[in-house]
């Protein structure tokens, strides 16, 4: 596995395992695994796709994971399992999210900058993000703040934590407040949620949540349920079972 090296300080760079939920994005894995970081994993959990989606990253060189159970977060949750990396990152599977912008987000987390590093989602041409979908997530913003004080613009899904904190939280939410009760929990945790800019383009294909007012309406449900759940000390980790992931047959 290659590992680059800073020059100036001679401190090797950390490698972090991506989780790429996914439900029909054969159209979009390309690009998207494309821009996965050198020497990082890139974790594809199929989510019931039709569109043969889980062959198309297999081809490509990551690594499958299947998840029957319908879910954002069932799928997401299914990654995290499955990682073995210090690090694990998450990112949209549409092309909407650069991944080859983690690297920085799992940089400043090993510094001891932050705990967890969202991506500031920052529209990039029309019809990157709908008017609803932003809507909604700043109505769920400030209800973050009010539950916990952390102050957040977006909850977006670009993200890097250490896979053991991550673990610790004890997450339970299986659908769309999967990605706010990370927060939540890291929160109560006491673990600091820092966010930094990112490019967000419109994506390839049609959202299955935030596309229509209805999804955003569901996806905008699961995740005030997670905030009504009271503060809550997270349990020990949990580790990952060994057959949890199918290796592809090419390296990344």
């Amino acid at each position: 596995m290659v590992r680059r090296v800073n020059a100036v300080t001679h401190i090797a760079e950390p490698i972090a395992d991506v989780v790429l939920p996914c439900l029909d994005e054969a159209a979009a894995l390309p690009w998207v695994l494309e821009h996965i970081p050198v020497g990082w994993r890139a974790i594809v959990v199929d989510n019931g796709s039709s569109d043969g989606s889980a062959d198309v990253a297999r081809a490509l060189g990551a690594t499958v994971v299947d998840e029957p159970r319908r879910g954002f977060g069932a799928a997401c949750h299914a990654g995290l399992l499955a990682a073995d990396a210090e690090y694990v990152c998450f990112c949209d599977c549409d092309g909407s999210l650069d991944p080859g912008l983690l690297p920085d987000f799992v940089r400043q987390v090993a510094l001891g900058r932050t705990d967890l590093m969202l991506g500031r989602r920052r529209p990039q041409g029309r019809g990157a993000w709908p008017a609803h979908a932003r809507a909604g997530n700043l109505a769920l913003s400030r209800m973050l703040r009010r539950r916990t004080g952390v102050r957040l613009h977006d909850l977006g899904p670009l993200r890097a934590a250490r896979r053991a904190d991550l673990l610790a939280l004890g997450l339970t939410d299986r659908r769309s407040g999967y990605p706010l009760e990370m927060v939540v929990r890291a929160s109560d945790a006491g673990l600091t949620v820092t966010e930094t800019d990112v490019p967000y383009r419109p994506r390839t294909g049609k959202s299955k949540v935030t596309g229509t007012w209805r999804g955003t309406w569901h996806a905008v449900r699961d995740m005030r349920a997670v905030l009504r759940l009271p503060p809550t000390a997270a349990p020990a980790p949990v580790e990952a079972p060994a057959e949890a992931a199918e290796p592809a047959e090419a390296a990344k």
